[in-house]
Formats: C-alpha cells, structure tokens, sequence
C-alpha cells in the first residue's frame, strides 16, 4: 500500500488559483480543461469516454475507486481524461466481481491522479467562475514554471480534439446478418451506443471522423449516426459537410452530443461554449411532445442557441434542460432527422431515454 509515499500535489487553476490534495502514486504533471461529474458511480465508464478527452476530471463523489474496475465497463480502449481530482481515493475494493483496483487501472494507462483535495470548493468556484485550463502536478515548488506552461494550453473554444480519439481505420459491430445497417461517424464514439444498436437488430459499421458521404454511402446503410466526441463542433466542417449530404438526401439520421451539435450547424444553427457545461448522470429533461420528464446522463461543455433553433423554419426542439432550459432534443419537420444534447445509452443508468434508439429504429423502418 502507498499510502505512506504519497507526495504532496497540487490543483493549479488558469487564473491562479491553487488547491492543495496528495498524490495516488503516479509522479509528474497534467494539463486540461478542469470540469466536474456528479455521478455517484460509473467512475470508469466517465474516465474512458471519449466525450472527456483533454479534460481534468473532478469527481463529486466522496469515495471513488471503492467497487474496483472491470473489463465490460469501458467505454473505449484506454482512458480519456487527462487527470482525475478527487476526495477519497480507494486503494482496496470490494466488489467480488471487479477484476483489479483503479489504482492499477491507472498505473497499467499513465494516468495522473490525486486526492485529498477540498472537491467542494473546488466545483463550487468552477461553478462560480466557469471551466478552465488547470493543470495538477506532484512539482509543487516550482509554481511560477507551472504556470507558464499552463499559459500555453489552448483553450476549449476553437479546439478540434474528434481526430485525436476517432478510429483511424473503418471497422465494423454486431451480427453481419441483421435485419439493418447503420454507418457511424465515429467523433468520440462510445461502446455502449454500439451496444444499444447492435442490440436493436442491427450491423454497424464505424468510419473515421473525416469520412465523406461516398464511402458511408458505399456500405448501403439503412440508416445514419453522428456520434459523441469532445471538443468544439464549429471546426468539424467534414462532419458538418457529411450532415448536409445526409439531410438533403432526407436519410434517416441520429445524432448524439457532439453529433447533436453538428446536425445545428449544418442547419446554420451556431453552437457557444456553456459556463461549466452539463456533466453526471442526474439531469432533468422535459420531452415537449410527450411532456414527460426523463432523469439523463449527461457529458458536454457546448450547446446549440435556443433562440436561432427556435426561429429556424424546419427545426423543431423536441426536449429541454429543465435546469436551466437550453435545447436538450431537436429533430426535423420536412426531414428525417433527429438528435439530443444528452446520452440515452447512458452506463450505469439512467435508463429512461433508451426508447430514442427504438425512434431511430422506427424511422429506419419508415424511410
């Protein structure tokens, strides 16, 4: 146990401001944009997701690392997040089932991680001031250097991160024998939306991020899906390019998170940075056509505007953030296209929006 090494860290904010926490194990420095997830479990799939490439992770959660990890909860082949900040750090688990510590899961991915930290004020003053670059290190001596190389991260806003976590080849997912193909653009796909396709009768094939309309096209698919990802969407033009030939072929299109936003954009609908964006798996969404609640998981720092989507004559909102009212859903009245701001193949839970892969099943079947 390492509980005696530990050396001291640090949680060092764009505008100065620092946080003292512990090591876990691994030495050295971290940079990214610092954001929080209220989850109370799901630590791996959260780690794992694409969707938190370049992000230094806040738990909110007092213990993590208590239930250990597991192979089937991954939702890509290594970590994402650049760091993880937390209260509590559990060395031992004690799920019978877990297949190793998050300890060894990070030592076995080069993960830099510390604890011990003061979590709540730490989200109390991002929510306060916004997301920002951060950085956590282990070479808390050297302060003024840190923050010069802090200086030069760039920041969130303009930054295009889907070809850093998007496949480099085409490969496929599922039974080559069901009843429908779906060609997926892979910005930061998640393993379980392939899962909850595959599981719905149908044979996926995922393409790189800057895959053109001709080569999805080729694989003959029933139907079409923009994935999530991290990042801005203004500077995917492919994708947006990609979007635009779909829609004006009127194919049946689904687009979660980043997809979401890119399906905006490619009807000329701009997309902002939020404060701190939406992160954890407790969000209120109002479906407005049927107008029942659902309780969603979400993960994203960029929304699309409200009042163009509004104006927009071939766009209708079909859900809305009940915190705080931003476009949660959309989809098109002369166009067989939807999409949501939010995750309904969410892992661990909740579950409530899982029916939105039956819809694009739906629409498959009506095109």
């Amino acid at each position: 146990m390492k509980y005696n090494k530990r050396e001291k860290a640090i949680v060092l904010l764009a505008d100065g401001t620092i946080f003292h926490g512990k090591s876990i194990g691994k030495k050295g420095t971290a940079f990214g944009e610092v954001c929080f997830n209220t989850g109370t479990t799901g630590y791996q799939e959260i780690f794992t997701d694409p969707s938190y490439f370049g992000q230094l992770m806040v738990t909110t959660n007092a213990h993590i690392g208590n239930y250990g990890t597991h192979v089937d909860e991954v939702e890509s082949d290594s970590v994402k997040i650049s760091g993880l900040i937390c209260k509590n750090f559990s060395y031992n688990y004690s799920r019978s089932s877990a297949e190793g510590s998050l300890e060894q899961f990070f030592e076995k991915n080069n993960v830099l991680a510390i604890s011990d930290v003061d979590t709540r004020a730490l989200v109390s003053y991002i929510r306060d001031n916004g997301a920002m670059n951060a950085l956590i290190s282990t070479d808390v001596d050297n302060i003024d250097a840190l923050k010069k190389q802090l200086a030069n991260v760039p920041n969130m806003e303009g930054l295009e991160l889907a070809s850093k976590v998007s496949t480099k080849e085409p490969y496929f997912y599922g039974d080559e024998n069901a009843t429908y193909k779906v060609a997926a653009l892979d910005i930061g796909i998640k393993r379980n939306i392939l899962k909850n396709l595959a599981d719905r009768d149908v044979y996926i094939k995922v393409f790189p991020y800057n895959a053109k309309f001709e080569d999805l096209e080729a694989f003959k698919p029933n139907g079409y899906f923009l994935s999530n990802g991290p990042g801005d969407p203004e500077p995917l033009i492919e994708a947006q390019t990609l979007a635009k030939e779909i829609i004006k072929r009127n194919l049946p299109l689904f687009g979660i998170c980043l997809g979401h936003q890119v399906i905006a954009l490619a009807n000329g609908i701009s997309t902002y940075k939020m404060h701190n964006g939406h992160r954890g798996i407790n969000h209120p969404v109002k479906n407005l056509l049927t107008s029942k609640g659902e309780i969603t998981s979400q993960n994203h720092g960029f929304a699309i505007n409200r009042e163009e989507t509004e104006q927009h004559p071939d766009i209708e909102i079909t859900h809305v953030h009940l915190n705080d009212n931003t476009v949660a859903g959309i989809k098109m009245t002369s166009k067989n296209c939807f999409s949501v701001q939010y995750h309904p193949e969410a892992s661990p839970g909740p579950h409530d929006a899982t029916y939105l892969f039956d819809q694009f099943i739906e629409n498959i079947k009506k095109a």
